[in-house]
């Protein structure tokens, strides 16, 4: 391609609301517009990058044994209703109505037209394992879209879906959809971590993020430094904590004064032992779909709860802070609640690792009170969950080594849905024995858009891009420094020619502009490699740009031929 039939509108600054370096240098580059909030169209360059990364995606979904369809973007609200989810989603899910007030979506994610797909029409158990997978345009009405294409209204996804006979069967899948999602990242040249997840709106009983490593992802994740263990913190696991700490002694449990203290410093400080042996009181207001309810959960006084591991344990469609009059209504105390003597009628979760727990300090849920020597015995299996926001420096559930906090970005996210969906919508096969049961499915997305943004967040400089090979537009430019120059001219042009029959995408900067504004918008696009062709050609020499670094060398126009072949071939 030549640059000067090219349409590429670059910008030398990036609107002010362009915080992150993919937004910034992907709306400079002109890769990008921006159509509205959360909304944008791909110029050229940019559908040549998301065309690269829709065939890696595609020709390793096809060897996974998966089957491409299209779903409609447009989906009848009575699938969504009939799933459950129609009114539950919440205002994410664009609802609208037709001239004839019929109910449909703006498809989020399709379990509902998969499965109204397979419905009576894969009947028995022979027909199954079924992978159906499809790349086609999303839309989530976000609150709040920013940084680009990393959090947009609307925005392409390859999402598939597996239907299976048995739950053994549903895990090989996932381990397959685990394998093959590794394999694309690892083509995309992407810096990847699959990491243990909530399972969210989408629901499920098992679910793996795949996130790229970069220092403004949104996601924080707990990685071990002795294994391959990766949590995002939603979902994070640790081994047990312990201490050296002297515990506190009591020879029975017992009511004891505790003017003033009620918050856990104060309690840890009047009986000067460690918050260790606290328990700590963390009061919310579960909100379900038609009512809402206080509830309390307790953790060790020297952890904090994780919100999305209580709401979870719940079942909430959210939780939010408990205020004083929703506290009192409950009959609660602030400050003085623990799980002893608790009213009768409170919903109380108890963090795992408080299970067995001796000689610890709570609140007696009387003002003023705490109780000593309580021992974390005598509740049922239902009332402990894992409840705890697993911290930096924390111990690894598999190995003991060392967790430590790094940033990363979603781009894939694998689900074991189980029977969910299929119950719901009555989808059924006959198994081995003759018996009608509802199909055991899987679920695995990936944000395609989202990947043009994601490649740039994790490679990049301060001027610009830093595209890898397996992404780039273009693999190759070659820029003549003086238009007027018939000797660089001829020769840059011979060698885009040889290039191009090589099979080498190149772009051959032929522009009658300076020689600083080429140069500039080369370090701003981004691609691979460069050939200046300039004054030292009169040398019998060119010079060889590596984008990443910026390393520059002097090749001698007998050798720049093959240079190119050993870098791109």
């Amino acid at each position: 391609m030549r640059f000067s039939k090219l349409f590429v509108p670059t910008t030398k600054e990036a609107p002010k609301d362009a915080t992150l370096p993919s937004h910034a240098f992907l709306l400079r580059g002109g890769f990008v517009e921006q159509l509205g909030s959360g909304l944008y169209s791909f110029m050229p360059l940019g559908k040549m990058v998301y065309d690269k990364i829709y065939k890696v995606i595609k020709e390793e979904m096809d060897k996974s044994g998966a089957q491409e369809v299209l779903f409609s973007f447009v989906t009848p609200a009575e699938l969504w209703k009939e799933s459950g989810r129609y009114d539950v989603f919440g205002k994410e899910l664009l609802r609208i109505k037709d001239r004839k007030d019929n109910e449909f979506v703006l498809s989020p994610t399709n379990e509902e037209s998969v499965v109204n797909m397979v419905k009576n029409r894969i009947t028995s158990y022979k027909q199954l394992p079924l992978h159906l997978y499809q790349i086609n345009t999303k839309f989530r009405d976000e609150a709040r879209p920013r940084f680009g294409l990393l959090r947009v209204r609307e925005f392409v996804m390859k999402d598939g879906y597996s239907f299976h006979a048995n739950e053994e069967d549903l895990k090989r899948e996932f381990n397959v959809m685990h394998d093959t999602y590794s394999k694309i990242f690892t083509r995309l040249g992407l810096n990847f971590r699959a990491v243990e997840a909530d399972s969210g709106a989408i629901g499920g009983s098992g679910s793996k993020e795949f996130m790229v490593l970069a220092d403004n992802g949104e996601d924080d994740i707990l990685v071990c430094d002795s294994c391959k263990y990766a949590a995002n913190v939603e979902a994070a696991k640790r081994a047990p904590r312990t201490t050296n700490a002297t515990p506190p002694e009591a020879n029975m449990m017992s009511k004891f004064a505790t003017p003033g203290a009620d918050t856990i410093e104060k309690v840890a400080n009047f009986f000067k032992v460690d918050k260790f042996y606290t328990i700590k009181a963390v009061i919310k207001k579960a909100i379900y779909e038609k009512d809402s309810k206080v509830v309390v959960f307790f953790v060790r006084g020297d952890d904090e709860l994780q919100e999305t591991k209580a709401q979870n344990a719940c079942g909430a469609l959210e939780l939010v802070d408990a205020d004083e009059s929703d506290i009192l209504k409950a009959g609660l105390v602030a400050g003085y609640c623990g799980p002893a003597n608790l009213p009768s009628q409170t919903l109380f979760f108890i963090d795992n690792e408080l299970k067995g727990a001796k000689q610890m300090i709570c609140g007696a849920n009387e003002a003023g009170y705490h109780t000593i020597g309580f021992n974390v015995t005598s509740f049922k299996d239902e009332r402990f969950k894992d409840l705890i926001a697993v911290q930096e420096g924390d111990r690894c559930p598999y190995c003991d080594g060392i967790l430590h906090k790094t940033k990363g970005i979603e781009v894939g996210h694998i689900f074991q849905l189980g029977q969910k969906y299929s119950k719901a919508m009555n989808a059924t096969f006959l198994d081995i024995n003759g018996k009608s049961q509802p199909f055991y499915m899987g679920c695995y997305g990936i944000g395609v858009s989202r990947l043009v943004a994601v490649v740039i967040e994790s490679s990049h400089d301060e001027k610009g891009c830093v595209w890898t090979r397996q992404t780039a537009p273009f693999e190759l430019e070659i820029i003549i420094s003086n238009l007027k120059d018939e000797a660089q001219v001829e020769f840059a042009t011979t060698l885009y020619e040889k290039c191009q029959n090589l099979g080498i995408k190149t772009l051959l900067d032929d522009r009658n502009e300076r020689f600083g504004v080429k140069m500039s918008e080369f370090e701003l696009l981004g691609f691979p490699y460069a050939v200046l062709v300039g004054k030292s050609l009169n040398d019998g020499e060119v010079e060889l740009i590596t984008r990443d670094g910026l390393i520059k060398e002097k090749v001698s126009i007998k050798d720049i031929e093959e240079k190119i072949k050993e870098k791109l071939l």
